[in-house]
């Protein structure tokens, strides 16, 4: 390999994603991934169909950025979703995430055109996502793209598990 590039994460790659996906917390000043998180990606994105669908579609996808020596050094991942307003399905990006070491190096555009076509394979016209309001370096890359931002708040609520 000469050159750095995205492709598909692989089984073998999630316990990396899991250190990627803490680093990723810690940079955004929240809490940890619970223990664990390989596995569960690996049932997201290799062990599950579509529920009711028979579909062999994982419900996650995930890229990872590769450096020539091997080394994982970013992720993305992302899900179609669904639009209301639009009454379609849009790709929506939860994580994008590169080391710091490796950040301006080229990596964030591969990155993009790997969701676009990942878009495109799904039929999807369009990827959203969002970006702490505080992420300016983020802000400009993708202001840079010609990607457009709405104002709004992200909202969590805990559901207990039945009992």
């Amino acid at each position: 390999m000469t050159a750095a590039r995205v492709r598909h994460a692989r089984p073998e790659d999630l316990d990396r994603v899991a250190e990627l996906a803490a680093e990723h917390a810690a940079y955004e000043k929240a809490a940890p991934p619970a223990p664990g998180l390989a596995s569960r990606l690996a049932a997201l994105l290799f062990g599950a169909s579509v529920a009711g669908s028979g579909s062999a579609r994982p419900r996650l996808r995930c890229l990872v950025a590769e450096v020539p020596d091997g080394r994982l050094v970013g992720y993305a991942t992302c899900a179609p979703e669904l639009s209301t307003w639009d009454g379609a399905e849009y790709l929506h990006m939860d994580c994008l995430f590169l080391s710091p070491t490796e950040r301006g190096l080229g990596l964030g555009p591969l990155f993009m055109e790997a969701l676009r076509a990942e878009a495109r394979s799904l039929g999807l016209t369009e990827i959203q996502w969002q970006t702490p309001t505080w992420n300016e370096g983020a802000i400009r890359f993708y202001d840079r793209l010609g990607a457009t931002s709405k104002e709004k708040l992200r909202y969590s609520l805990p559901v207990e598990p039945p009992r």
